[in-house]
């Protein structure tokens, strides 16, 4: 999952929420210098890529694009992902997707000190572009594509994704579908291991 579902799965908790948001750019025992909320916001957003990855509907979305970008299908997957979830009547109505971003980025800057150097570089773009919302339009998930393709190693152009997700849409859709009730419902019952 990208950036919205990471901080929408938090569910408001500021600690979980950071360490959700930073876990890719924490490495090795380095989450240990962090407080124990947010190392758990860490665990948790490994926990969510790992359910994410083995899950069947993510395997059969990753083929869309595997032929074209192969190790990258599921980056582009979690991008996708979270436009789906940005248009979910389930979780957001556009207004509550709105709140929901703002009140992000509110709990957010209590903890710009704790945010490793590469977060606090993309933070204010993230933030200023309001990349959170933008996931529910098309272009929005244009551009999210092409920021990947940009930070990637070993990628140089993202049309061919922003085709593919638009020729496969409800196929898409419909494996978002069947996924994310399963990431939720694992969520909730893997934060209740911090609430002893």
């Amino acid at each position: 999952m990208n950036y919205l579902a990471h901080a929408y799965l938090s569910f408001n908790r500021p600690g979980i929420l950071v360490g959700n948001m930073i876990s890719d750019f924490v490495k090795g025992k380095k989450k240990y210098d962090y407080p124990a909320e947010i190392q758990q916001g860490i665990a948790l957003h490994r926990e969510i890529d790992r359910f994410t990855d083995a899950h069947f509907a993510t395997k059969e979305a990753k083929e869309i694009f595997r032929p074209a970008y192969r190790l990258y299908a599921g980056a582009l997957i979690d991008v996708v992902y979270d436009h789906f979830l940005a248009l979910d009547e389930n979780e957001f109505t556009d207004e509550g997707l709105k709140a929901f971003t703002i009140n992000t980025y509110v709990l957010l800057d209590q903890f710009t000190d704790h945010f490793p150097e590469k977060f606090n570089t993309m933070y204010p773009y993230m933030k200023a572009h309001n990349w959170l919302h933008d996931y529910r339009y098309r272009q929005g998930i244009e551009k999210s594509l092409g920021g990947l393709v940009r930070r990637a190693k070993y990628l140089e152009e993202s049309n061919t994704a922003y085709f593919l997700f638009n020729e496969h849409y409800d196929i898409l859709k419909d494996l978002y579908q069947l996924f994310f009730p399963e990431l939720k419902s694992m969520t909730v019952n893997f934060l209740k291991q911090f609430d002893n």
